[in-house]
């Protein structure tokens, strides 16, 4: 039987910083990030049936991906735990959105985190083959499954 590859698309909006970096990332902005979420698997050949010919059912992805992704992201401001204290506790008080994280979150390390996010929710008939990451029009991050094993 043939893998097949089945793309869906999310999109949010998330405000970020970037501790202690040089460039002008060190500031609070946003983005409208822009996620393809792929897996790869072989159809159901079950006639009939009312999943026949799919690898997974989009609606079925949409399901592991919005609340694990995409509802906990969108409208949120996402920042290194190693920021001083302070700001943190500031933050805090500013936002019931903050999501403190123990990276730095640029588009590659976020790439990771919804990888890890993502891959233990899905079905076993199906696996995680690659996420890609939009945060401008012009610059993506990409994680793939097979660069990962």
């Amino acid at each position: 039987m043939s893998k097949i590859r089945v793309t869906k698309k999310f999109h949010f909006e998330m405000a970020h910083t970037l501790h202690n970096y040089d460039g002008l990332c060190k500031h609070i902005h946003g983005h409208s990030y822009h996620l393809e979420v792929t897996l790869i698997g072989e159809t159901k050949n079950e006639p009939g049936a009312v999943k026949d010919g799919m690898v997974i059912d989009f609606g079925d992805l949409k399901k592991i991906v919005k609340p694990k992704v995409v509802d906990m992201f969108d409208h949120s401001y996402m920042v290194n735990a190693n920021a001083p204290k302070e700001r943190l506790e500031k933050l805090d008080k500013l936002t019931q959105r903050l999501i403190v994280v123990n990276f730095q979150p640029t588009a590659e390390n976020i790439v990771v985190y919804i990888a890890d996010l993502i891959k233990p929710e899905l079905p076993s008939h199906v696996k995680l083959y690659s996420i890609r990451l939009s945060e401008t029009a012009t610059a993506f991050a990409e994680w793939f499954a097979s660069d990962n094993q």
